[in-house]
């Protein structure tokens, strides 16, 4: 385990890596299209961008960055399931290949969006309380 992380974010650094290879092997498995061109490329780096800006957080230095690296993370996920949606849509890609990789950019869109807001609850509890023994000094 490494220095300072919990399991838990550890399983979710496994996570977000192997859904970015698993996005790079689905889009290598389509057909070069200029249809789909420019979309696979948005898809490849909105899904490299959920694993590095997650991995980015789980190294933050203060909470302000953490709070602000979570947020990126769950955007890109939450791009790359647009992008994949709209594949399928278009009919540029099958639903059954596109299908686990739209519900695993959900799920991690969801744990980022907990975290964060768990992550902001907690700092402002850290705030109240420190306000409330500046208090009880004066």
């Amino acid at each position: 385990m490494g220095f300072g992380m919990n399991e838990k974010a550890l399983e979710i650094q496994a996570r977000t890596r192997t859904f970015a290879a698993a996005v790079i092997i689905f889009c290598a498995g389509l057909p070069d299209s200029h249809l789909t061109r420019d979309i696979l490329g948005q898809l490849i780096d909105s899904a490299g961008a959920t694993d590095s800006n997650y991995r980015a957080a789980c190294r933050s230095r203060s909470p302000k960055e953490f709070l602000s690296k979570m947020g990126v993370a769950a955007e890109e996920a939450d791009e790359s399931k647009g992008w994949l949606q709209l594949l399928v849509a278009a009919k540029q890609a099958p639903i059954d290949a596109a299908g686990p990789l739209i519900q695993e950019a959900d799920e991690l869109t969801a744990i980022f969006v907990k975290s964060r807001k768990t992550a902001e609850h907690n700092q402002q509890e850290r705030a109240k309380l420190t306000r409330d023994i500046r208090q009880r000094r004066r």
